[in-house]
């Protein structure tokens, strides 16, 4: 009997953003994450350094990907370097004991915020702390 793809639950972006999240959460030391066998247990245990060059290397990676797609390049690889960047970004959330939840909760603070208009604010704000000091 062949399954329908109607027939699967709806997954949501928030949902598979959860749920690697609880995986990135198992993988590390207080949780028995092992550097020998995982992947995230060895970035986790050779700490920042490790996990902040890899995502310098992704978003090397999708710059590149999208450049590419101006002179033809292939949708999917642009997709699997986001893919790449988005991953080792949630590392870095959960080595920090951040959750996707705190990145969509303060996009949805921005959402409707002109960019323009957040920047400036951000600028204005930068410049009272420095005051402040």
């Amino acid at each position: 009997m062949s399954m329908n793809t109607s027939d699967l639950p709806v997954v949501t972006g928030e949902d598979m953003l959860a749920r690697l999240a609880q995986v990135l959460e198992s993988r590390k030391p207080q949780h028995g994450g092992d550097p020998q066998t995982s992947y995230v247990a060895r970035l986790f245990h050779k700490g920042p350094d490790a996990f902040l060059k890899k995502i310098g290397e992704e978003a090397t990676e999708v710059v590149m990907a999208a450049k590419d797609m101006q002179h033809g390049g292939a949708a999917q690889s642009l997709v699997n370097e986001v893919a790449d960047l988005w991953f080792h970004s949630m590392v870095a959330l959960s080595y920090y004991g951040l959750t996707p939840a705190d990145v969509i909760a303060e996009m949805a603070r921005r959402e409707g915020q002109s960019g323009l208009e957040e920047k400036a604010l951000r600028k204005v704000k930068e410049r009272e702390q420095q005051r402040g000091s």
